[in-house]
């Protein structure tokens, strides 16, 4: 077997059997392929089916020596869960990572943003252009709905029920769950809509997209990164902010103000309770605050 076929078979396996996105599928491909450019580099006949443990510990070793813990162990995973597709398929008897462990990571908390640093980036919107009320809408979606940025760039015009109050989000793995919609995400949606998209030329096959680019096609996911870049520099924020800190500063600005972490946990869409207490992390700040009211030493 090539590994050209193991890769094809395995991601029609993600996409068939496992419902991964498109994003999901790309980023194992991604890993798998690092190591068949690696075989490749250094003359090696290994097959999916052949390579040996031996040989992919020299891979890794070579990875820890350009990537950081947290990219090995993604693509230790990545691997692991590729060579066990295999076994499934019976194409192989045992996984040749079996034995080997992934880097021991912390956990990392993205940075967060307080609601007034939001407030400047968002101000620093041109609403002068058309691209502005586009822009202005899709950032106060993502911080009213914590939404993933693939989650709103492909949000759809059918998915939008205001009347309840609620949009429909289809996440990972193409599961849908409902999502709380505030007024004011709703009025700048509604003012994106009647006064800049109802005049635009949208091909049919994107008609029902809501957020679209100047040619009618739906925003791509590095256009919104680079949206919200380019506003973070004019702000002067010097913090990394991407889509993820907007998703990441809704659950903790949420916990911040007493909602309960399983309501979170729904409306960010994650199917484990820990994967919702480490976006939600609190900060410090609110630690002392919370320990100078209600500790008894303090009053």
């Amino acid at each position: 077997m090539k590994w050209s076929r193991a890769l094809t078979d395995y991601k029609h396996f993600l996409h068939i059997e496992r419902g991964l996105s498109q994003n999901s599928i790309t980023n194992y491909a991604y890993d798998i392929q690092k190591l068949v450019d690696w075989l490749d580099e250094h003359d090696m006949e290994e097959s999916p089916i052949s390579i040996s443990e031996k040989t992919i510990k020299e891979f890794i070793y070579q990875l820890a020596k350009e990537m950081n813990p947290r990219s090995q162990s993604r693509i230790i995973s990545g691997l692991r869960g590729f060579f066990n597709y295999l076994i499934f398929e019976e194409y192989r008897k045992t996984n040749p990572l079996e034995l080997i462990e992934s880097p021991k990571l912390g956990r990392k908390l993205p940075d967060t943003l307080a609601k007034e640093e939001i407030d400047q980036i968002i101000a620093q919107i041109d609403l002068s252009h058309a691209q502005g009320e586009r822009n202005r809408a899709i950032l106060e979606t993502l911080y009213s709905c914590g939404l993933r940025v693939s989650e709103a760039t492909q949000l759809k015009i059918s998915d939008l029920h205001f009347e309840e109050g609620f949009i429909r989000v289809t996440g990972k793995g193409n599961k849908q769950r409902f999502v709380p919609i505030a007024p004011h995400a709703i009025k700048y949606i509604d003012i994106y809509r009647k006064e800049i998209r109802s005049h635009q030329e949208i091909p049919s096959e994107f008609s029902d997209f809501l957020f679209l680019n100047r040619r009618g096609k739906p925003l791509t996911r590095a256009m919104v990164f680079t949206i919200i870049k380019n506003l973070t520099e004019k702000a002067g924020i010097r913090k990394n902010v991407s889509p993820h800190t907007f998703r990441h500063s809704f659950a903790t600005h949420l916990l911040e103000n007493g909602a309960d972490l399983r309501a979170i946990q729904q409306m960010l869409g994650h199917e484990s309770i820990t994967t919702t207490e480490v976006y939600t992390h609190i900060d410090t700040a609110h630690l002392s605050k919370t320990i100078e009211q209600f500790h008894p030493r303090n009053q």
